[in-house]
């Protein structure tokens, strides 16, 4: 625990924050003997520099990221590890409803980009919340798929996950790749479609892990373990359907989430939060995140193997299980 008071744990506001926010109001923190303060916080470059720099002691982190900050790619290097994964599933792509129309959103996106790139007017804009995520690789991947190059064809940025569907509705994007609830707000407030889904991609992609540098894991030893236990512990309770309302309301509270109950619903039948599949670190998850990084020349030749065993640690998920 921070020598100065509790644990500081970030989260962004997104369904697949569940397992922290779960754990701390069901009381699996404080059966673990620990006193948890949640922050939450606006960016997922936020959370990755809180982190490296001490202000949070872990977050709820993208997958990706806990390699990059490891790397150094797009911030300076910082270890970090990834000894449990809080979920998988709920990324998703929702192009804007001025797009969609009846139907065929692939087709009129890519007669849209080819017809502006006649005209000689400007690419459309399309948003990721994060450069590493899989979010990222998800538009990507889509993109291909209609025959587009994502580095050429249109523009690609990065939002925040709570600003994606207002920035759809006014206009100042075209479409975004998400997490659940934001694809639900789009669609609830009319403004956008969704697409595609990572599960009907790739269903057993990494989404969320909790990350912690390296130096702080090795410093706390005993409270990381028992932290790995408090959230594979809610994350049980959330993925009982016997608690879909209750996690519902919990999740829409104004210092979580703070919105539509609807959307978070419709959000959670996209995620599995539990189970032998979903929590220890897989290591050769991990090996596919950094292909993907290669392919889209995040970086360049890395040590596949030797990144990810550093980074991803299974081993520590186990130890949490046989105290």
């Amino acid at each position: 625990m921070s020598p100065s008071g509790p644990l500081q744990l970030g989260f962004i506001p997104l369904v697949d924050a569940a397992p922290l926010i779960v754990a701390q109001e069901k009381g699996y923190f404080a059966a673990e003997g620990l006193s948890v303060s949640l922050n939450r916080e606006g960016s997922w470059a936020t959370i990755r520099d809180k982190v490296a720099a001490g202000a949070l002691d872990g977050a709820h982190m993208l997958a990706p990221m806990v390699l990059a900050a490891s790397l150094g790619i797009g911030s300076e290097p910082k270890a970090m590890i990834a000894p449990i994964a809080l979920n998988r599933g709920g990324a998703a792509v929702t192009l804007s409803t001025r797009l969609t129309g009846d139907g065929g959103a692939g087709a009129r996106l890519t007669h849209l980009v080819r017809r502006r790139q006649e005209e000689g007017a400007s690419p459309l804009t399309l948003a990721a919340v994060y450069p590493f995520s899989i979010h990222n690789y998800l538009l990507r991947h889509w993109l291909v798929g209609l025959g587009l190059n994502p580095d050429v064809d249109v523009r690609l940025t990065v939002v925040p996950p709570p600003r994606t569907a207002a920035l759809l509705g006014e206009g100042v994007i075209e479409g975004f790749c998400a997490g659940a609830p934001w694809n639900a707000v789009a669609e609830a407030a009319g403004v956008g479609q969704t697409v595609v889904r990572a599960t009907e991609v790739w269903p057993e992609a990494p989404d969320k892990v909790l990350g912690v540098t390296e130096f702080w894991a090795a410093a706390n030893p005993a409270i990381l373990l028992s932290l790995i236990r408090a959230l594979a512990a809610a994350g049980d309770w959330a993925a009982d359907p016997h608690n879909q309302q209750e996690l519902v309301g919990l999740l829409a509270r104004p210092e979580f989430l703070d919105t539509a109950p609807e959307a978070i619903a419709s959000g959670l039948a996209e995620i599995a939060f539990a189970g032998a599949a979903v929590n220890p670190p897989r290591r050769e998850q991990a090996g596919w995140l950094l292909e993907q990084m290669v392919r889209w020349g995040q970086v360049g030749e890395v040590a596949v193997d030797k990144v990810a065993e550093r980074c991803w640690r299974p081993d520590l998920y186990l130890a949490a299980q046989d105290r």
